[in-house]
């Protein structure tokens, strides 16, 4: 008997691990549910864990939904082309078989899927069960499939829709098993009772050894701690790796000198050193005049203004001027004479 569960509670990731397989689409993991994407089109996928019989079950909430098809699929083949497929489309859950990738609804139940359905589907022999919360809803004979150990997830590649909390088991014996809605506690047995055990699934702790055993022992694979060295070792040291610190020198070093790469500083002239000037570029500042200088004064051509008199003028006009005063502007006309200006 094997049975398979997932939770889906690990970190967000598009790699849902080693347990699935992607028949189509791109799957992953979005705040630890189950995500189809958001591509469009239906997309598959299946557990990596085969059953060990054809009458199996499998069985996933169904989260968050919308008008889509979402559903579980069991006694299928690796890329559902065969098996049975129980699955909601936003307003119907349908039960159908599926030969050579061809669809055939076989039961029908009218209601549409909501946010924490559990959604069930179960081949026993001929007879195919559709569950919702632990309710058969359609169970129908049907002999289209009789063989298939692959169960797995069947939807459309929708944002709005996820799942949670997958399960998948073989059905032993033909029996069909419910989900569980209470947990027993055990009864004390009186009498003795004998049954045939099935392969115990239950893993045994370890006993104490008595005697003594003899293995091959693998490579070790631990690696082993530094131990003190004793004596002494020599070994051919490699090119250092590092760049070592200058040390103090300690006697006399001869070598030969490359050209000197380095621009000395100017040294002061010793002696004279003549050359012939070019054409000076440099404007020279004015000197100071020394002596004097003449030249000829053309006509005044100035108005003067006329000046206020403190008292009447009993100056005789020279024949060469001749002065006429306005209201309170003079007028001064003065030949021509040739006047001698001495600057100092």
């Amino acid at each position: 008997m094997t049975s398979f569960s997932d939770d889906f509670n690990r970190a967000d990731s598009t790699d849902l691990g080693a347990n699935w397989v992607e028949v189509s689409g791109d799957w992953s993991i979005s705040s630890q549910q189950l995500s189809p994407g958001a591509a469009g089109g239906t997309i598959i996928l299946r557990a990596a864990t085969a059953m060990v019989s054809n009458d199996n079950f499998a069985q996933i909430t169904i989260t968050a939904t919308t008008t889509a098809s979402q559903g579980v699929w069991c006694r299928g083949n690796s890329n559902i082309s065969q098996g049975y497929l129980w699955r909601n489309n936003g307003s119907t859950w349908d039960l159908f078989s599926v030969v050579g990738g061809s669809f055939t609804n076989i039961g029908t139940y009218s209601a549409a899927a909501v946010p924490g359905d559990v959604a069930k589907i179960q081949a026993v022999g001929s007879t195919i069960t559709g569950y919702v919360n632990g309710v058969s809803r359609v169970s129908v004979t049907n002999t289209a499939v009789t063989t298939g150990t692959a169960v797995g997830v069947r939807s459309d590649s929708a944002s709005a829709v996820r799942y949670d909390d997958f399960s998948a088991g073989d059905v032993t014996f033909g029996a069909t098993l419910g989900i569980a809605s209470e947990a027993g506690s055990a009864q004390q047995l009186a009498g003795a009772k004998a049954a045939t055990l099935g392969v115990a699934g239950e893993a045994g702790t370890a006993q104490a050894l008595a005697g003594a055993k003899t293995a091959a022992l693998a490579p070790a694979a631990a690696v082993e701690t530094a131990q003190t060295l004793v004596g002494g070792k020599s070994a051919t040291l490699g090119t250092a790796g590092t760049a070592e610190s200058a040390q103090s020198l300690s006697g006399a070093k001869a070598g030969v000198l490359v050209p000197a790469g380095e621009q000395g500083t100017a040294q002061a002239l010793a002696g004279a050193k003549s050359a012939a000037l070019g054409i000076a570029g440099v404007v020279e500042t004015a000197m100071p005049l020394v002596g004097s200088k003449t030249a000829t004064l053309t006509p005044a051509l100035e108005l003067d203004t006329a000046r206020p008199l403190t008292a009447p003028s009993s100056v005789v006009p020279s024949p060469e001027r001749t002065y006429r005063i306005p209201a309170e502007v003079r007028l001064l006309t003065v030949v021509a004479e040739n006047r001698t200006l001495t600057v100092r």
